[in-house]
């Protein structure tokens, strides 16, 4: 699709060069249609990287769309130049007023500590409340998926023995469900995390709805609220080498990670890493853009809040048994 963004933002010409169509300001004034509005909550440390990653996986879909990037106005990135920070990147509070189609909230390497003492918690539960009446769905990322969880429905996320970290095998579970058209019975996703969900939480909440889990990685696409808030807690979006650079830094922290999982050929880091999750991870944000699209009204002023989608579950093993074994 033809992705909007500032015209000199540094992700614009690597993607050109990778031949994915990218939409400049001026060409997209031009055109006589309204795009997609979504906006990209970068709580990663590493933002041009995180930008580059989500900006591939959006830009399958035929519908211009344009991506507002913000930031933490509490949080002070280190990793990120304040140059590009203050050039591309805007604060929750010159938006709160406006209204998107969709937004994405990253992970952040802070899972290990408690929610309330992340230091943007508190601006974070203002987002994440603002977004019920000002965005139509929201998809949320790995630690963003566990934050959006206890924050909306109280779901803990526990520790885990050691880092969950590779790539692992993942099952549909309701192929009818939106998210999961076009996808294969089984598919790969990238998980790096040292947390887990309260899998029993999940379960008993009726007003949550796992499409997707791993026997090894546990729930891994839940949707509430008819698709309106979508927790993904796996990293679909990363590149080939994501996985690599964060082995690699924590080898050199001294930290002795393990060699992530089903990732280098012969469990061998010398060797290219093998890309296994592309195609799954662009028919999913394809099919969440698609959503979006359909559903959300022309005029953004008019979606109605969250709160009036909410709906119980059907039977999940039943429903999973008569689904996830019919063709598309």
């Amino acid at each position: 699709m033809p992705i909007k963004v500032q015209n000199h933002l540094p992700a614009k010409d690597i993607l050109e060069k990778e031949n994915i169509f990218v939409m400049d300001e001026q060409r997209a004034v031009s055109q006589n249609i309204r795009p997609l509005h979504i906006a990209i909550l970068n709580l990663m440390p590493l933002k041009e990287d995180t930008e580059l990653d989500l900006l591939r996986v959006l830009s399958n879909f035929p519908i211009q769309t344009e991506i507002t990037l913000m930031k933490m106005e509490s949080h002070v990135s280190t990793h990120t130049s304040s140059v590009h920070l203050n050039t591309f990147y805007v604060n929750f509070s010159s938006v709160k007023e406006e209204y998107f189609d969709g937004l994405i909230i990253t992970g952040a390497p802070v899972e290990k500590m408690p929610f309330e003492e992340v230091g943007y918690w508190k601006e974070l539960t203002e987002v994440m409340e603002w977004s019920k009446t000002h965005v139509f769905s929201t998809f949320h990322i790995c630690w963003g998926a566990q934050a959006g969880l206890y924050y909306h429905y109280g779901i803990q996320k526990v520790p885990l023995e050691k880092k969950l970290s590779g790539i692992y095998s993942h099952r549909v579970l309701h192929r009818k469900k939106m998210l999961m058209r076009g996808m294969d019975d089984e598919f790969c996703v990238p998980q790096s995390r040292y947390t887990g969900l309260d899998e029993e939480a999940v379960k008993k909440n009726k007003e949550l709805y796992v499409v997707a889990d791993s026997e090894e990685a546990g729930s891994y696409l839940i949707l509430a609220c008819s698709s309106r808030q979508i927790f993904v807690t796996g990293h679909s979006e990363y590149d080939r080498y994501d996985l690599d650079k964060e082995y690699k830094r924590d080898l050199a922290k001294g930290i002795n990670p393990e060699v992530p999982v089903n990732y280098y050929p012969d469990d061998n880091p010398e060797n290219t890493p093998i890309l296994s999750w592309r195609s799954s991870s662009n028919c999913t944000y394809s099919n969440w853009l698609n959503f979006v699209y359909q559903e959300t009204p022309y005029r953004l002023e008019e979606m109605r809040p969250v709160s009036e989608d909410s709906y119980l579950r059907d039977d999940h093993r039943s429903e999973r048994d008569s689904t996830v074994k019919s063709d598309d």
